[in-house]
């Protein structure tokens, strides 16, 4: 690793791991991006939990968990913010972040491992990048391996028969939220990405590369498709943060499905995950959902709800017009 630059280890095949690479980009961050290798993992072994991205400072340590690490290079490089300079806009930006790295990732998987044709792309192509097993990378043991672990954990994430109607509708209704608002210098929050910019970027950049979604993504919501893949490279980017209504008129779709969908499920994960039951059930727009209780997703909650009250009342109150709108303000403020 070259002195005085940050070295990013991931993989082409992780939403986090192209989420901060983006972000590291953008933001003009001097890093070297390498690929997940044995020889990295077993450097890295002692992260828990084990994910990547892994990045290395320039002081030889590795960190984890992208959202720490955003705020952390934040605090130690100045320009070039991808977060919001007003606070209220700013914690919605902290929202629908949230959105995108906790429930997002859930129809992804889902459109990954379902589908035969699907499952074949990518183990092979994490199979080359994400060796889990101790067959060679981009073998064909090493594919099969990757396969059939993550079939192996699709109940865990709730990929299944009966959650699978919700999950495409989430989908399909995040790119309906996209599609109006996304152009050439059109982001979030202005004419400059955020936060949660890069992390839908993670997520939806790899649904418009699996076979399936990014066949719906390119019926759908050709527009959000272009504006995925520019901003892998967002380093030419300049613009500004919109005023606070403007900010918020884009998200605002996001934030009704964050509001209608993500938050009433983080409420019925925390309860059940506090009486001590074996599955948490919801329904959404007429939907079923259900699965085992997660203690990291109680986690969310209750970081959310915090950062929430941090604002501030005056803050609050200027946020409660469009949180009420949209479903959020209940759940955030502790109903």
């Amino acid at each position: 690793m070259t002195e005085g630059r940050y070295r990013l280890i991931g993989s082409t095949a992780s939403p986090y791991a192209i989420k901060l690479r983006a972000l590291m980009r953008y933001r003009r961050i001097p890093h070297d991006w390498v690929i997940m290798t044995k020889a990295l993992r077993a450097a890295t072994a002692h992260l828990k939990p084990m994910l990547i991205p892994v990045l290395q400072y320039p002081d030889g340590s590795y960190r984890g968990e992208t959202t720490m690490l955003a705020y952390d290079l934040e605090a130690r490089h100045q320009g070039r913010s991808v977060i919001p300079k007003d606070k209220a806009v700013a914690f919605v930006c902290d929202l629908l972040e949230d959105l995108a790295d906790e429930w997002a990732v859930k129809p992804l998987f889902l459109y990954r491992w379902w589908d035969p044709e699907d499952q074949a792309y990518v183990s092979r192509w994490a199979g080359e990048e994400w060796s889990t097993s101790e067959a060679e990378a981009g073998s064909r043991e090493e594919i099969e391996e990757f396969r059939k672990r993550q079939i192996s954990r699709m109940a865990i994430l709730g990929a299944t028969d009966e959650n699978r109607p919700l999950l495409e509708e989430s989908y399909r209704r995040t790119l309906a939220a996209f599609e109006p608002h996304v152009g050439m210098t059109n982001y979030l929050f202005g004419s400059r990405p955020s936060l949660a910019d890069f992390a839908w970027f993670g997520q939806l950049s790899e649904m418009a590369t699996d076979p399936t979604p990014m066949r719906i993504m390119r019926e759908r919501a050709p527009f959000t498709d272009h504006w995925v893949r520019r901003l892998d490279d967002a380093s030419g980017v300049e613009g500004a943060w919109h005023p606070r209504e403007q900010a918020l008129g884009f998200a605002e779709a996001l934030l009704r499905i964050a509001g209608e969908l993500y938050l009433p499920f983080l409420a019925a994960n925390a309860d059940a995950f506090a009486k001590g039951l074996k599955r948490l059930e919801i329904n959404v727009w007429g939907l079923p959902y259900a699965l085992a209780p997660f203690k990291y997703q109680v986690k969310c909650l209750q970081q959310l709800r915090e950062k929430f009250v941090a604002l501030g009342a005056r803050d609050r109150t200027a946020l409660k017009p469009v949180l009420e709108r949209t479903g959020c303000w209940a759940i955030l403020d502790g109903g």
